[in-house]
């Protein structure tokens, strides 16, 4: 079939093939628009017709019939943007089937040819040329390499943490025996703290009323210094600090030696505690039962680091929870504060690695609404690494016993920084709640929660936490870097909670210093130990 055009564009004549004379003539009229539209439209239905054509023979060759239909398959090869084609990934199959099958521990074991770096591996591709399955198994072993090296080096990171921040450093040893020394050589090492006509102020609750309890001489009196040189009315501050038997004689003789007046400093030791020499008391036969049950199921050090099929993030956990503070009485002191301070109303508990750089007494300004513990919630925050802590980041929810009481979902808090209303605690059975779930932990094999006391501590204060302002406590400085010097400088209470404690020489340089301007490096028991600022 022939199709012919005049000239002038007014005659279009179709022709039959073979000779036949046969043909149709169309006279076209004047008017303009009508053979315009004629022509163009026979020139695009003779165009769709022989595209249709091809495709259609292309897709009987491919066989694939079942995929697309002609005009599916049209819309494939006229572009993604017509009729909803999907561009085909041009890495070939053998690629993904390689780098998809299971990984065998052993299976660059031995092996010295693996490429150490990506700059060795471009290397020998670009001089071997090599099939796409050599290639993948090639890039496979070099991954794996590196995979494992990484762990490892996490894993060794994290055990040399653990160790630096679980020993004594030398020269906190050292001012420890320097001052014990002074306590029994010194008189003025052994002054009654606070003095006779001071006493009284103890247990009036006209008084800002603080609790710090440490074991840690230095650390104490970073905490003690920032709280009274921060205060508007230091005249008013009395700041009791608790401490075990071992220190209480360094700590007596600090405090005697380096006054904070016009505050009111009490140094006083568990032993000396009235209530703690009465009969059997919870926390010590929790502390045993803790220590028996970790060292029978966790192992050591050792043993947790030689696992080789946990991830880092569950070895460093582990070897957290073997962390001497776990165990220590001074961690879960506060638990008893109501029977330790029975004339109090109210009290902040401060931890011994944080300080404070305002005045804390709008604290007592807070409305408590009723509640306990006035805390600040870890869940929400501009930093999302320390501030997205909700229960399920502490508590084992796949154990029934957790996931039957508790939302996972609902906000933690921070120890470190509280307000405690003890009139309001007394109230309430919250210690009780605290020493049950202890009790459930270790009838558990410890598998409701694996590290200290703020698990149990969560679980007892459900209910019975009042939010205070995040100004009043920022955490994670123990533990990260990515706060800024400046974040840090405008916060109420600093908290280097985590192993990067600001005494030892893993702590963050660029953080250390809002710790260290509080410590007289040239006192003589400092510079005697060999303390330095960084």
């Amino acid at each position: 079939m022939q199709l012919h055009i005049s000239p002038s564009l007014r005659h279009v004549t179709v022709l039959p093939g073979k000779g036949v004379r046969e043909f149709i003539k169309v006279k076209v009229g004047s008017r303009r628009v009508s053979y315009r539209m004629l022509f163009y439209s026979l020139l695009f239905v003779t165009f769709l017709l022989r595209f249709v054509f091809v495709l259609s023979t292309i897709d009987s060759i491919d066989g694939d019939h079942s995929k697309c239909s002609t005009i599916g398959c049209l819309g494939k090869r006229l572009g993604p943007r017509i009729l909803g084609r999907r561009i085909e990934s041009n890495v070939p199959e053998v690629m993904y089937q390689i780098l998809d099958e299971p990984v065998s521990k052993d299976e660059v074991q031995g092996k010295t040819d693996v490429p150490q770096t990506l700059q060795e591996f471009m290397s020998e591709m670009k001089q071997s040329r090599l099939d796409a399955k050599t290639f993948a198994l090639r890039l496979r072993e070099m991954i794996v390499l590196l995979e494992q090296r990484t762990r490892t080096a996490k894993i060794q990171e994290y055990l040399y943490r653990h160790v630096a921040s679980s020993s004594i450093p030398k020269q906190l040893h050292c001012l420890a025996l320097k001052l014990a020394d002074e306590h029994s050589n010194n008189a003025a090492a052994r002054l009654q703290l606070p003095s006779a006509e001071l006493v009284p102020a103890l247990v009036d609750n006209s008084y800002f009323h603080f609790v710090l309890a440490s074991d840690n001489v230095l650390a104490a009196s970073v905490v003690a210094k920032s709280l009274v040189k921060n205060a508007l009315r230091p005249e008013k501050f009395v700041l009791h600090i608790i401490t075990d038997r071992k220190t209480y004689s360094p700590m007596q003789a600090w405090f005697s030696l380096h006054p904070l007046d016009p505050a009111i400093i009490e140094v006083k030791a568990l032993h000396q505690f009235d209530w703690l020499s009465k009969g059997k008391i919870p926390v010590l036969e929790a502390m045993e039962k803790d220590q028996r049950v970790r060292s029978q199921f966790r192992g050591g050090s050792s043993a947790i680091v030689a696992n080789n099929t946990e991830k880092p993030q569950v070895i460093a956990a582990k070897l957290q929870a073997l962390s001497p503070k776990y165990n220590s009485l001074m961690n879960h002191i506060r638990i008893h504060l109501p029977e330790l301070f029975p004339s109090l109303n109210k009290v902040v508990f401060l931890d011994d690695d944080i300080v404070i750089q305002t005045d804390l007494s709008p604290l007592w300004d807070i409305d408590m609404n009723g509640k306990v513990n006035g805390a600040v919630e870890t869940c929400r925050g501009e930093d999302l690494f320390v501030m997205s802590k909700r229960f399920k980041s502490y508590l084992n929810f796949s154990h029934p016993l957790i996931a039957q009481n508790f939302d996972p979902n609902e906000c933690a808090w921070a120890y470190g920084m509280n307000i405690f209303d003890l009139d309001a605690w007394r109230k309430t059975n919250i210690s009780l709640t605290y020493y049950h779930w202890l009790e459930e932990n270790f009838k558990s094999d410890l598998s409701l929660w694996q590290l200290g006391t703020l698990p149990p501590g969560l679980i007892a204060f459900y209910g019975h936490v009042q939010v205070i302002d995040p100004f009043w406590h920022m955490l994670g400085l123990g533990y990260q870097d990515n706060t800024s010097l400046a974040d840090a400088e405008s916060a109420g209470v600093i908290h280097f909670n985590g192993r990067a404690k600001p005494w030892l020489d893993i702590a963050f340089p660029q953080l250390r210093p809002l710790w260290a301007k509080y410590i007289n490096f040239s006192d003589k028991f400092i510079k005697g130990c060999h303390i330095r600022a960084s």
